[in-house]
């Protein structure tokens, strides 16, 4: 019996091995193909235009070149750096604005002694559905509120709050905040405030993190609202700034009668250079980030 054993349990070794293997491929080739696209369109972004249109893309530069890079900074130096300092002034003032709002609301609308928890929370699914419409919003944003050729352009609209978000950390609230912790703290003498910020919040972290992530990319790659609602060339966003240098690279060429002047032009790789230039610092941010991801995590549980 026990020499039946043995080859079956060599078996099962050599199955859990091999299904390992197999399941480090896959994770292999789906990270590679989330790498190349950036690859290559690092690539494509340093290599002259003139290469581009003969050989293609590819995953190293043919003819190395910089003049996608010298022809955004050169022709439009002090509008993209200053689209830069405003786009990070929204994403962070953005963000933190909207964890500091969207948490309130999610951790309220998952207290069930809350008595208008269900109007407000039909409310919000109601607006993840439906919406007035681009005229309404515009009207409201323009002449009630204000805010066109402001800062807070590219603040409020759309972005600010999301309805899917606030659903989303009020799953998680529900789950995750037992209702015993909140009754604890209440008999010990804390406020609502006190629970929030001492309980919710810390017991919240990878759910607030996560949003946080969203938002803020949201922040830095809109380009909508300043389409909508900015018109002053100072105000510019970097995406709308980099939106505004591809439509003039568009508009020369279309307009050069010069074919000398149509290869020397940018023209694909610019467009490749303003992806790299918009993403750049997201993809360089982003690893500091991600550890905030396993940390927060509820340790211990409530017992009853």
């Amino acid at each position: 019996m026990s020499n039946l054993e043995k080859p079956t349990y060599k078996s099962w070794k050599t199955s859990i091995a091999l299904f390992q293997l197999l399941i480090h491929g896959v994770l292999i080739f789906l990270s590679l193909a989330a790498i190349m696209p950036f690859v290559l369109l690092i690539s494509s972004a340093l290599t002259h235009e003139s290469s581009l249109l003969v050989d293609g893309y590819s995953f190293w530069p043919r003819h190395f070149s910089l003049d996608n890079f010298n022809y955004v900074f050169r022709t439009n130096r002090d509008s993209v750096f200053r689209a830069y300092s405003i786009t990070i002034f929204i994403t962070v003032v953005g963000t933190s604005i909207s964890l500091s709002i969207s948490p309130m609301l999610a951790h309220a609308l998952s207290r069930k002694d809350y008595n208008k928890r269900r109007v407000i929370g039909f409310m919000v699914f109601f607006i993840m559905i439906f919406n007035g419409g681009l005229v309404a919003q515009y009207t409201m944003w323009t002449r009630i509120f204000f805010i066109r050729n402001t800062i807070f352009a590219l603040i409020f609209p759309n972005l600010l709050m999301n309805g899917f978000q606030i659903m989303l950390m009020r799953s998680f609230f529900t789950i995750n905040i037992h209702p015993s912790l909140v009754e604890a703290a209440k008999i010990d003498g804390a406020g609502e405030f006190r629970i929030y910020y001492q309980i919710v919040v810390p017991l919240s972290l990878p759910i607030i993190t996560v949003i946080g992530l969203m938002v803020g990319l949201a922040y830095w790659n809109d380009w909508t609202n300043g389409l909508y609602y900015i018109t002053d060339v100072r105000l510019f966003s970097l995406q709308n700034v980099l939106n505004r240098i591809l439509m003039n690279a568009r508009f020369l060429a279309a307009m050069s009668t010069d074919a000398t002047v149509l290869v020397d032009l940018p023209n694909i790789g610019i467009r490749m250079a303003m992806g790299v230039i918009g993403a750049l610092p997201i993809l360089v941010l982003y690893p500091f980030f991600q550890r905030f991801f396993i940390k927060g995590i509820t340790l211990g549980g409530v017992k009853e």
